[in-house]
């Protein structure tokens, strides 16, 4: 069986940018994961093209351990590479491409794994999905599958790049839409129309307003880097030309919140924001409205420190237990399989979506040696 590097040269060559086809990743997954004797199944993803695949080894139980990561990668547009992003490169210990530690390296190690895993008294599993740079996407269908059939296992292990450090917990998102309506007229006559630029502008103003209060009155963890929950506005969208009163802006927006503030709740104080800036316009006799949908969410994560699982990390090379300023798929699995989720994988998520993305050779290493340690612990 081909080594770490090998394998991880191949993931590279495969272009799944997110929303795109993953077949040709996911067939050479499957060719390898059945050749080492895993009982392979290929699931159908949200679009043709798109596959999610779990892979099991060892005996049919409940007690068995996932590991998990995603094919998906980042666009390489407008990013200034120094070479193919598509080739994996080395250069005095580290490995260049796309994906290389966003999170093929992971994969990687996995797929060399299982060409390699003793005789299992209990079942290891392999999963991998599609979209999950784009809100967590892929995996679900997949959940869906394996919650409607009672699946179980000790736990999930999601291979996201943390130094090999042990993430106990990260914070929820939702990503959403603040839409923006208002009355066009003649920039002549301003008056007569309802910019909705200006109201967009004043939902800004809401928004940054509830952070505030957040910062002071919401939840709060040290452990977390911003260790409170935060709301962002990442793009506007309005106006069609400049002698014209806009009559639409589009906000899209995102909620990165610990579990002990309610999404919902933050929500509804938006929506109550929208509906008084609307009200004032409509009074003065003019069209206004504010919309706030949502377009993604994935839940938080948050287990125990003293939870077995962290253990098992931690015995088998993992670096101290932390919580993650990023979200991954673990909270998906704790939530809809209800078995525990940490996040452990090589290299450093500070090198993720940047031009000449690169992991090392001794990460892949040290995380080759932590998987055959969690191999071992099942045997």
């Amino acid at each position: 069986m081909d080594n770490t590097t090998d394998i991880l040269a191949t993931l590279v060559g495969f272009k799944t940018i997110s929303r795109d086809a993953n077949e040709a990743l996911i067939t050479y997954a499957a060719q390898r994961l059945q050749a080492a004797g895993g009982a392979v199944r290929v699931l159908a993803g949200t679009k043709p093209g798109q596959y999610n695949l779990l892979a099991s080894f060892g005996p049919l139980g409940d007690g068995g351990v996932i590991l998990s990561g995603h094919a998906d990668v980042v666009p390489v547009a407008g990013q200034d590479w120094s070479r193919d992003p598509f080739t994996l490169r080395a250069a005095q210990g580290r490995l260049y491409a796309r994906g290389a530690v966003d999170m093929k390296g992971f994969l990687a190690s996995a797929l060399a794994l299982a060409g390699r895993l003793p005789q299992l008294a209990r079942p290891l599993h392999i999963a991998i999905s599609h979209d999950e740079e784009i809100g967590c996407v892929g995996v679900r269908s997949m959940l869906a599958t394996l919650a409607t059939e009672g699946f179980k296992a000790a736990g999930c292990i999601v291979g996201e790049p943390t130094e090999m450090r042990v993430a106990t917990g990260h914070k929820g998102k939702i990503a959403g839409c603040i839409c923006c309506r208002g009355q066009a007229a003649h920039s002549a006559n301003p008056g007569l129309g309802s910019n909705a630029i200006y109201l967009a502008a004043d939902m800004v103003g809401e928004l940054r307003g509830l952070q505030q209060f957040l910062r002071e009155h919401g939840a709060y963890d040290e452990a977390y880097e911003v260790p409170y929950t935060t709301l962002h506005v990442g793009t506007v969208k309005g106006g069609t030309a400049l002698n014209i009163v806009p009559d639409v802006c589009e906000m899209a927006m995102e909620i990165r919140y610990l579990p002990g503030d309610s999404p919902s709740w933050l929500l509804e104080q938006l929506r109550a924001a929208g509906a008084k800036l609307a009200a004032a316009e409509t009074q003065r006799g003019r069209f206004a409205a504010v919309e706030i949908s949502e377009t993604n969410e994935y839940p938080g994560l948050e287990t125990p420190e003293d939870d077995g699982l962290v253990a098992l990390a931690q015995a088998a090379g993992g670096g101290d237990v932390y919580k993650a300023g990023f979200g991954t798929e673990a909270g998906l699995f704790a939530q809809r399989l209800g078995f525990p989720a940490i996040v452990c994988g090589p290299g450093s998520i500070d090198r993720a979506h940047k031009p000449d993305e690169f992991i090392t050779g001794e990460e892949l290493a040290r995380c080759d040696a932590f998987l055959d340690k969690i191999a071992a612990s099942l045997v």
